[in-house]
């Protein structure tokens, strides 16, 4: 996939998290620590109703740019959802499980970007 078509899934991730009100967006550039994905968007919500429409509103803004999702992981959770896209993966959580998985202190090495 392309650079330009990886970054218009990023930005419209974080749109649509914006959208929905998430708490502490943040773009993680991960593409030189891992081969797993190019980027991270971590994002917090404030309930499990939240939490579920944030991972809506995401699969359907990066779907509608041409990006596919290929695997969920804790949808039946009410703390926590991935989104994996392949080069995109996105963390969705309570605030209690953010600060437990401190993904942010995990990755310190990765280059934070602004959208």
């Amino acid at each position: 996939m392309s650079k330009e078509k990886i970054l218009d899934g990023v930005k419209a991730a974080v749109a649509a998290l914006n959208d929905k009100q998430a708490i502490n967006v943040v773009v993680l550039k991960i593409k030189e620590l891992t081969p797993i994905a190019d980027y991270f968007i971590i994002a917090s919500a404030k309930n499990p109703n939240q939490l579920k429409a944030m991972s809506d509103s995401v699969e359907e803004a990066v779907f509608k740019v041409g990006i596919h999702k290929i695997g969920t992981e804790g949808v039946g959770n009410k703390n926590w959802i991935l989104l994996d896209f392949n080069d995109i993966v996105v963390h969705l959580f309570d605030r209690e499980s953010r600060d437990f998985y401190d993904l942010e202190r995990i990755w310190a090495d990765a280059e934070r970007v602004e959208i």
